[in-house]
C-alpha cells in the first residue's frame, strides 16, 4: 500500500490535508479529508454571560461572522424568552443577505475562479487571482465590487465589516439610519448587473468540465436546509426540511431547536472536525447512511423558489441543466451564484420594508429559560448554536454545529470519487492534485469557522512505499 498525502489543501479557509491510499496496482483504495487544526470555542465560552455570546462567537470566523451573530442571538432570544421587534428581524435579515453575497463572492472569484477560468491543468504559478487580474481585470473588479457591496451592508447593520456587535440578544443595538439604507439602495443596480453577468459567464464555462461534473461528488445523499412558507428559500427563519436525492421528502417542518433528536455527531481519530449525520437513517456504528449535504446546493435543491424574478428564472434554467435535484457537488458553484443574484433582489425588497428604520429595535428581559438553540443559514449551510446557562445567565455548555462539519462525510466521499476517477498510479500530475483539492473547494469549507484558525497554505505531496521509502515528491511553495 502507498499513501499520497496532500498537506495542506490550498485555497480554502483553514488547514487540512488529504490522504490517498493506493493499493499495489496503483489504484485508489481509500481517501480521507483530515482537518488538522483544533477549535476550542465550545470550551472557552463556558462561564461567559449569555449576553456576550453573539459578539464573542462572531470571532469564530472572519468570513461569516454574521451567521454566528445571528444564530447566537437567536439562542439568547430563546433563553430570555423574547421575540425580537420587527425592525430588528428585518435588520438581521439584511445583514445575513449581505454576508451571503460577500462570502459567496470571495469563494467564487478568489478561491475557485482560477480553476474554472484558467483551467484545472494551468500552470500553478499563474493559476491564481493575480493572473486573472492581468488577463481578466473587468471580471476581477466585478468580484471585488460584489464583495464590497455585501461587506458594506454588513457594516451598516452590524457596526463593522468583520466581527460586528450590533446584533444582540433581543434584537439589534440601534436603529438603521435612513442614510445607510439609501447608500445600499444606490448600489443595487450595479450589484444586480454584476451578479447576472457572472452567472451567465459561469453557465458558458460549464461545458468545459463534463468530466469534473461527473466526478466531483456526484452521488446520492440527503440534503438539509431551512425552508420558508410554501417551500420558498429561507436563510434567517423557517423550519428544517430534508430531502433524498430523488426529491422525496424525508422530513419537513422540523423545529431547529429540536435538532438533537434528528442530527447525531460522529468523531474520527484522524480529524478534529465532527461529522454530523441524519439519525433516523443510521442503525449501527457507521454514520455514512445518514450523510447529508448543506449549503447552496442543498438550499436550491430543497426550495420551490426564491420569490424574486431573476433568481427564479436562473433556478429554472439550473434545473433544466442539472435536473430537479442536482447531485454533483460541482454544482455548488452554480448554486452559489444563483444565491448571490437572489440576495441582491431580496435586499432590494428589504429596503422597502417600513420596519427597517423603526426606532424600536430591542426587547429587554432577564433569564427565563436555561437552554436555547439558535439556527440560521450561513453561506456554507445550516448553523446551530446551542447554549445551556445557569440561573445567573452564565454559560455552562455550548454546542456549535457548523455547516462545514455537516458536509464532512460528503467531502470525504467526494475526495475518494475524484481520486478514483483521475489517479492512475503513484505518478500524479499537478493537475490531478489540483482537481482533488478543487473538489473540496466546491464545498467552500470554512475550517477557521469549524476549527478556528487560518494560515498559509503551501503544498507538499509525498508518495511513500509500504516499506517507508519515498517514491515521489511534489512541492508547491
Amino acid at each position: 500500500m502507498h499513501d499520497v498525502v496532500i498537506d495542506p489543501v490550498s485555497r480554502i479557509e483553514g488547514h487540512a490535508k488529504i490522504t490517498l491510499r493506493l493499493n499495489e496496482t496503483g489504484a485508489v483504495d481509500d481517501a480521507r479529508f483530515h482537518i488538522t487544526e483544533f477549535r476550542g470555542f465550545e470550551e472557552f465560552c463556558r462561564g461567559r454571560p449569555v449576553w456576550e455570546m453573539p459578539s464573542l462567537t462572531a470571532r469564530t470566523c472572519g468570513i461569516c461572522p454574521v451567521s454566528h451573530l445571528l444564530a447566537s442571538a437567536k439562542a439568547a432570544d430563546a433563553i430570555l424568552s423574547v421575540t425580537a421587534p420587527p425592525a430588528a428581524v428585518v435588520q438581521r435579515r439584511l445583514a445575513n443577505l449581505g454576508q451571503i453575497i460577500q462570502s459567496h463572492a470571495l469563494s467564487y472569484f478568489h478561491l475557485s475562479a482560477p480553476d474554472l477560468l484558467l483551467g484545472m491543468d494551468a500552470d500553478p504559478a499563474s493559476r491564481n487571482v493575480f493572473a486573472m487580474m492581468a488577463t481578466q481585470p473587468d471580471l476581477v473588479r466585478r468580484g471585488i465590487r460584489l464583495r464590497q457591496f455585501g461587506q458594506e451592508i454588513v457594516a451598516a447593520v452590524s457596526g463593522e465589516r468583520i466581527h460586528g456587535s450590533w446584533i444582540v440578544p433581543g434584537g439589534v443595538a440601534r436603529p438603521l439610519l435612513p442614510s445607510a439604507r439609501d447608500a445600499i439602495r444606490a448600489r443595487i443596480v450595479e450589484a444586480k448587473t454584476a451578479a447576472t453577468d457572472t452567472l451567465e459567464e459561469f453557465v458558458r464555462l460549464l461545458d468545459r468540465f463534463p468530466r469534473e461534473v461527473e466526478a466531483f461528488g456526484h452521488f446520492d445523499s440527503l440534503f438539509l436546509a431551512h425552508c420558508g412558507p410554501d417551500g420558498f428559500w429561507a436563510h434567517d427563519s423557517g423550519t428544517l426540511k430534508v430531502i433524498a436525492a430523488d426529491g422525496s421528502v424525508i422530513a419537513e417542518g422540523v423545529d431547529p431547536a429540536d435538532y438533537r433528536s434528528w442530527i447525531g455527531e460522529w468523531g474520527e481519530a484522524d480529524s478534529y472536525l465532527k461529522s454530523p449525520y441524519w439519525r433516523p437513517a443510521v442503525n449501527g456504528h457507521d454514520p455514512s447512511p445518514g450523510m447529508y449535504r448543506v449549503g447552496p446546493l442543498a438550499r436550491v435543491n430543497i426550495c420551490t423558489g426564491f420569490g424574486v424574478p431573476l433568481a427564479d428564472e436562473a433556478l429554472a434554467a439550473f434545473r433544466e441543466r442539472a435536473g430537479r435535484i442536482a447531485t454533483s457537488s460541482f454544482y455548488y458553484h452554480h448554486a452559489r451564484l444563483i444565491e448571490v443574484l437572489a440576495c441582491v433582489e431580496l435586499i432590494e425588497q428589504v429596503l422597502d420594508d417600513p420596519h427597517l428604520i423603526n426606532a424600536h429595535v430591542r426587547a429587554e428581559a432577564g433569564i427565563n429559560a436555561t437552554h436555547g438553540v439558535g439556527a440560521s443559514e450561513a453561506p456554507r449551510g445550516t448553523l446551530f448554536h446551542d447554549y445551556t446557562v445557569d440561573d445567573e445567565g452564565l454559560v455552562t455548555a455550548v454546542n456549535m454545529v457548523i455547516a462545514t462539519g455537516q458536509n464532512n462525510l460528503a467531502m470525504n466521499r467526494t475526495v475518494l470519487q475524484i481520486a478514483r476517477a483521475f489517479v492512475e498510479g503513484p505518478d500524479i500530475s499537478e493537475g490531478v492534485l489540483n482537481r482533488i483539492e478543487a473538489g473540496i473547494r466546491a464545498f467552500d469549507p470554512c475550517l477557521s469557522c469549524s476549527t478556528h484558525a487560518l494560515g498559509q497554505m503551501p503544498l507538499l505531496v509525498r508518495v511513500v512505499a509500504a516499506d517507508g521509502g519515498l517514491l515521489a515528491e511534489v512541492r508547491r511553495d
